[in-house]
């Protein structure tokens, strides 16, 4: 009788990721969540942008990575507030979010 053959992947991760190669700058999020929190929650959301628009809270900014970001909304969901949104911006638009929240 011989062994069953085992499925790829099957003995554990993988040592790296399928189509990653080297190290890749950060994504840039724009993550709404409702309620208003001051500019002052910058130093707590690892440096993001915080602004108000609407009665909504958004932070905005580059994030270094999927664990990161991860981290960000365990923040979101510690202060209890309701998360509306997270978005990838896209290249073009990272950076484009004024203080005051609104796009240019």
């Amino acid at each position: 009788m011989s062994a069953p053959k085992a499925r790829p992947g099957a003995d554990g991760p993988a040592s790296g990721r399928a189509g990653m190669s080297g190290p890749r700058p950060p994504a840039h999020y724009e993550i709404r969540v409702e309620g208003v929190l001051g500019e002052h929650w910058a130093g707590w959301f690892e440096g993001l942008q915080v602004s108000s628009e609407a009665g909504e809270t958004i932070l905005s900014g580059p994030v270094t990575d999927q664990p990161a970001l991860h981290g960000v909304l365990v923040k979101i969901r510690d202060l209890g507030m309701r998360l509306i949104s997270v978005r990838r911006l896209d290249p073009g638009e990272a950076g484009t979010t004024t203080p005051e929240g609104s796009h240019r």
